[in-house]
């Protein structure tokens, strides 16, 4: 099961067929990986709104005004940027900012990439509806290279179960029905303390749980693990301290361009040599 329908007939992901975007384009993302697929599309100068998480391309978003967080929206400011189109994502926007903006007379793009390979209708889909074609079969042919490079040596590793923390206080991890649990997969990498009934669960650490994991990743996103929190965890479990490690989230959890270099990011992980 794919997160996102065909793109041949630019439908997003909750089934909504958009037509091809006017020259006079004017576009909010509310997603952080969609924002810099946005600039490798060449759709920059098309932005007129992004969150305060949409980070990169470091050296172009800033010219983007800000509209809010990816859960909290300045909706009286990304009305008065006059948007044609504001991209959401079904995991990171509440559902009523996204109904709320649709009300509002615009047009609203859903995405949810869950497998990997979503991605490549990802680049389809908003490559068709703002006519990017070119670059997005670029993209494409970039993101098959990088996956034929992972496929070609992730046979030959070890499968390893791993805690994929992403918060604290409480400890929450991820389901396998997520796009970074799918990430992982392809290393052959399987999370643990998955709830089929919660994509992002929280989850009590405890011997008898780390007993049966082999690595315990703090990712940087959505929260900000430091040293301190590995620290931390060595002081309290220290027969499991030389599991902790740091992990890039922006490689495993941002689809879009971001997967291109994250696959290969994820494979320099597994196998060593990072």
């Amino acid at each position: 099961m794919t997160g996102l329908p065909s793109a041949d007939s630019l439908t997003d992901a909750v089934g909504t067929v958009h037509p091809q975007a006017g020259p006079d384009t004017r576009i909010v993302s509310l997603v952080p990986s969609i924002t810099e697929l946005l600039f490798d599309l060449g759709l920059g100068p098309s932005l007129v709104g992004r969150t305060a998480y949409c980070v990169l391309p470091a050296d172009r978003v800033k010219a983007v005004p800000k509209m809010g967080g990816t859960k909290q929206v300045h909706m009286d400011r990304l009305l008065a940027a006059r948007p044609t189109h504001v991209i959401v994502n079904i995991d990171e926007t509440p559902r009523a900012i996204a109904d709320e903006i649709a009300a509002a007379g615009v047009r609203v793009v859903v995405t949810h990439p869950v497998d990997v390979a979503d991605n490549l209708p990802l680049f389809r889909l908003l490559g068709g509806i703002f006519g990017r074609d070119a670059e997005a079969k670029t993209l494409a042919r970039r993101f098959e290279e990088a996956m034929a490079r992972l496929v070609g040596t992730a046979a030959a590793l070890p499968e390893r179960r791993v805690l994929y923390l992403i918060w604290t206080n409480p400890w929450m991890t991820v389901s396998r029905d997520t796009y970074v649990a799918r990430m992982l997969e392809l290393v052959r990498w399987q999370t643990i303390a998955d709830d089929p009934a919660v994509r992002y669960p929280a989850v009590e650490i405890t011997e008898a749980l780390l007993a049966t994991t082999d690595a315990v990743l703090f990712s940087s996103e959505p929260f900000p693990f430091r040293q301190r929190h590995l620290d931390a965890f060595a002081a309290a479990f220290p027969a499991h301290a030389a599991k902790a490690r740091f992990i890039d989230g922006q490689m495993t959890f941002w689809y879009g361009s971001r997967s291109i270099s994250g696959l290969d990011y994820l494979l320099a992980e597994a196998t060593g040599v990072s």
